[in-house]
């Protein structure tokens, strides 16, 4: 089983693209949205967090996500500390996960692999790329934010640049189109890479 990470800087369009490949029949593990699920659903993530953060850290709905959202960006260590609860949880759950699919090759979307130095757990690495100004209008449209709190975010990532010099694979989402013309061809090369496996 060849194991692919896909990577993008917030409003890239990763999420775009993993829907791509899905289409095509390849199965994409969605570390955002396990990750959330995993801190609401396991007492031992949950204990963590609140040991970390307070008791604020969860409400009746689940965990308070603006709450410890806001708490982290101002501090690094905190970040850190939040990641080191959260990340091997899920890293252990997407390892189970790839198990059970019956594919030649499957793919983790996940915001950070080369700021976590993590790019070595994978067979390949795809970045998707767009225009900084393209990035921050789609994050105001999607998540109606202001920019400032988009360019606090993007603070937390590297450059296009930095990690296109480690990515295996870089596509620019910019045309829709030639993206998905993009994604077919890579995955003809992504099944060919698998079938030495």
């Amino acid at each position: 089983m060849m194991i692919v990470g896909l990577t993008g800087g917030i409003g890239s369009g990763k999420s775009t693209v993993a829907q791509m490949f899905r289409e095509l029949g390849v199965p994409v593990y969605d570390s955002d949205k396990e990750a959330k699920q995993l801190m609401g659903s396991s007492e031992t993530i949950k204990n963590a967090i609140v040991d970390l953060f307070g008791k604020e850290a969860y409400t009746e709905d689940g965990l308070n996500r603006s709450f410890i959202a806001n708490t982290v960006f101002k501090n690094r260590e905190l970040l850190e500390k939040l990641n080191g609860i959260v990340h091997p949880a899920v890293r252990k759950h997407f390892l189970d996960w790839a198990h059970d699919q019956e594919s030649p090759y499957v793919i983790q979307e996940t915001a950070l692999i080369f700021e976590n130095g993590a790019a070595e757990k994978y067979d390949y690495t795809i970045l998707i790329t767009a225009p900084e100004e393209t990035r921050v209008q789609r994050v105001v449209q999607r998540d109606e934010v202001a920019r400032e709190s988009v360019a606090d975010r993007m603070k937390h990532q590297w450059e296009d640049d930095d990690k296109a010099k480690l990515a295996d694979f870089t596509i620019e989402n910019l045309d829709l189109e030639k993206t998905k013309e993009k994604v077919n061809e890579l995955h003809l090369k992504l099944l060919g890479l698998a079938s030495k496996f």
